[in-house]
């Protein structure tokens, strides 16, 4: 499918702005900003995804679909849908013409750093524009950017609030050496909106943890965030059986047994794997199978994840660390938690919202257990939606209310400080005019407006130019966002 002309990336309204905007205006300062939270234990949402917009869209995309073409063939793509939705009359192509034979974009974007958890009301980034014959470019792009970034962002969110979870559990019962950042994994791909949604989601998913299930994630990553899967975890997968597997099976064999038994001593005979056990009788399997198996179980040069995927998952879970340890035993690790021999496991993928984790998480510890004893998985629902208070409250871009807003002009070479603030809905109130941003005495993110070109220069401002005219200036790694959002300790 061929790319849309990107100017034509945008609501139709935004085709019009230019038109409107005071006459001699040579600047436009606009920030993004998350303005409220309508998710009570979310206070911060994490930074992430501007690097991977602007490689996208402002680098490549602007290039191969914009400036690479003919002028005559953007203009006209650009006429032929406008005219026929809004009328000839009602804008003009001049504008798209001197973008075009500018041959770059003349925006600037100032940011924090990615992995950075940002407070509500502070910005996280600003765009402007860099030539004075573009002012209306910054906010012709607002819808693109708002629709690009407000899932990724909520979904390094939701991975840094299970991650803190496995933090406090896995310090309270898991030795040092157990690695934090596989407690988890991401199951969501095939519950996302598209491959595109699922695979940002997923990248915000690996600031927290390596598991995942979805694997166009890691070239992403690759391509976006300067890291290299042959030479550094960028994520981790996993081998699994389905119920496609086990049922096809057991309509050959006419059991389960003999494909676990081929799985343990001649498929994977030195490798981990997980067998999803609940195709027929999932405590059948427990129960009365494995005990059959422990010869092959305890001689397998792996581990074996037993995975139910019906049923309560808090219980199912919990209840198969239980038997395990009564059929194969463990350890008590210096924390004095029991662990399970290193050739069992209990995994449940797929269904383990915020709540259902911690709720695992408590039976384990409550019942003397180490919470490394289970694998588990997020899915769809916990990257689109969260329960609170007996409410399903879904993700929009309206979960942080997150906006775009011009807070700062340039009129004939005088600053003009703009700003909006609605007499009802005082959320909605702007900054006004340039913004800084820096840490207060408690060390948290805060800020302060009401500056211009002028007197914003030599203040502290933690908003740190990472894009100008078309290329990009600062490029931050993966590891550098891990770090930054775990505080030093991702892998541990």
């Amino acid at each position: 499918m061929k790319r849309t002309n990107p100017m034509l990336l945008i609501d139709f309204y935004k085709a019009v702005h230019s038109d409107m905007l005071p006459e001699k205006i040579e600047k436009s300062v606009s920030y993004f900003t998350p303005r409220m939270s309508r998710v009570k234990m979310w206070d911060h949402v994490v930074m992430f995804g501007l690097q991977a917009f602007i490689k996208t869209y402002l680098i490549e995309y602007f290039e191969e679909a914009f400036f690479d073409r003919d002028l005559e063939a953007v203009v006209g793509e650009y006429d032929r849908v406008l005219g026929a939705a809004l009328g000839k009359k009602a804008y003009s192509t001049e504008k798209i013409e001197r973008l075009h034979r500018l041959q770059y974009l003349p925006i600037e974007i100032r940011a924090l750093p990615e992995g950075t958890k940002v407070p509500m009301h502070v910005p996280m980034f600003e765009i402007s524009n860099t030539h004075p014959g573009f002012a209306w470019l910054p906010q012709a792009l607002e819808s693109l950017i708002s629709a690009e970034l407000w899932h990724p962002m909520i979904s390094a969110t939701v991975g840094a609030t299970y991650r803190e979870i496995v933090n406090r559990y896995y310090d309270l019962s898991v030795d040092d050496s157990v690695s934090k950042a596989r407690a988890l994994g991401d199951f969501s791909f095939r519950g996302q909106e598209c491959l595109q949604s699922a695979v940002k989601s997923s990248a915000g998913w690996c600031l927290s943890f390596l598991n995942t299930a979805t694997v166009p994630v890691i070239p992403f990553l690759e391509q976006m965030y300067f890291c290299d899967c042959t030479k550094e975890p960028v994520a981790l997968g996993a081998v699994s059986t389905e119920h496609s597997v086990m049922c096809s099976n057991y309509a050959v064999d006419g059991d389960e047994i003999t494909l676990l038994r081929r799985l343990l001593t001649e498929i994977y005979p030195d490798t981990s794997f997980s067998a999803v056990l609940d195709s027929y009788d999932y405590w059948n399997i427990i129960d009365n199978v494995l005990p059959q198996l422990k010869g092959e179980i305890m001689a397998h040069n792996g581990c074996m994840l037993m995975r139910g995927d019906s049923g309560d998952c808090v219980e199912v879970v919990t209840k198969t660390v239980f038997r395990l340890w009564d059929i194969f035993g463990g350890t008590v690790n210096a924390k004095g938690y029991k662990v399970l021999d290193p050739h069992v496991k209990a995994i449940y993928g797929d269904s383990i919202t915020i709540r259902r984790c911690e709720e695992i998480y408590r039976i384990l510890t409550e019942n003397g257990f180490a919470c490394s004893n289970v694998v588990l998985g997020v899915g769809s629902f916990s990257m689109q939606c969260i329960e609170e208070e007996d409410q399903l409250k879904p993700f929009t871009r309206d979960t942080f209310s997150s906006c775009i807003k011009a807070t700062y002009c340039e009129v004939d070479g005088r600053p003009v400080p703009i700003f909006k603030d609605p007499k009802e809905g005082g959320f909605k109130k702007s900054q006004r005019g340039l913004c800084r941003v820096y840490r207060g005495a408690d060390k948290e993110l805060t800020f302060a407006d009401g500056y211009t070109t002028k007197s914003i220069a030599g203040e502290e401002n933690l908003l740190e130019v990472v894009y100008r005219d078309g290329k990009l200036v600062r490029e931050q790694s993966l590891a550098e966002i891990r770090e930054r959002l775990n505080n030093g300790h991702f892998g541990g």
